[in-house]
């Protein structure tokens, strides 16, 4: 079982629905610790990239990811769009040429996309960012495969690790963005970035284990 062309253009789009309905709870999450616009961000991104869609749907994977990244640096304000956009732009060089993902391809990519954001936020796990559910994320998958796990089971302990990872983030003091500007007071809040990263990796779970 791979993860085909038509898959990714179904889990952005169902993605884009998921940040529409989540943007006021996003927005409430970021209204405790930033600056109130993670929801709405996120939300007007992916609007974006849902209306380029079909200019790419018969275009390589690589290249729709590209394009998904390319869409959301010049739509979305704040730190999610140069994060976001770093990340889907680094799913798309490793997925380049490809037409369907095996599982240590679609794990390849998830490095490269944590790799790219680490290097843009400058983030390390305990920061409390989106970083917090990713690396924990990533490195279920990898250890899914590493035991020879289905596509499916490995996309589930993926998503499964971002949720805890998310919640990890509750106790944290921030280090990094508008949220560190607080110091001890941003401990006790959830961290919107890494509820947005398991948002993403479950929306991916469900579509590609269809």
């Amino acid at each position: 079982m791979n993860i085909t062309r038509d898959q990714v253009i179904q889990w952005l789009n169902v993605l884009a629905e998921t940040l529409t309905q989540n943007s006021d709870y996003l927005t409430r999450l970021d209204s405790d610790i930033g600056d109130g616009d993670h929801g709405a961000n996120m939300k007007r991104g992916f609007q974006a990239v849902v209306t380029k869609l079909p200019t790419v749907a018969d275009k390589d994977i690589g290249t729709i990811f590209k394009t998904v990244g390319m869409t959301l640096v010049s739509t979305v304000g704040g730190a999610s769009g140069p994060l976001y956009g770093t990340m889907f732009m680094q799913l798309g060089t490793s997925t380049a040429g490809k037409m369907e993902l095996t599982l240590a391809d679609w794990t390849q990519a998830l490095e490269a996309g944590a790799g790219g954001i680490v290097m843009r936020g400058k983030a390390q796990p305990g920061d409390k960012t989106m970083v917090d559910a990713l690396t924990p994320a990533l490195a279920a998958i990898k250890q899914a495969g590493a035991e020879q796990k289905s596509l499916c089971e490995a996309l589930k302990l993926c998503a499964e690790a971002a949720a805890k990872g998310r919640d990890e983030t509750i106790p944290l003091v921030a280090h990094k963005g508008r949220a560190s500007y607080l110091g001890e007071r941003s401990a006790g809040h959830q961290d919107p970035g890494a509820t947005s990263t398991h948002l993403m990796l479950q929306a991916a779970a469900d579509v590609f284990c269809k």
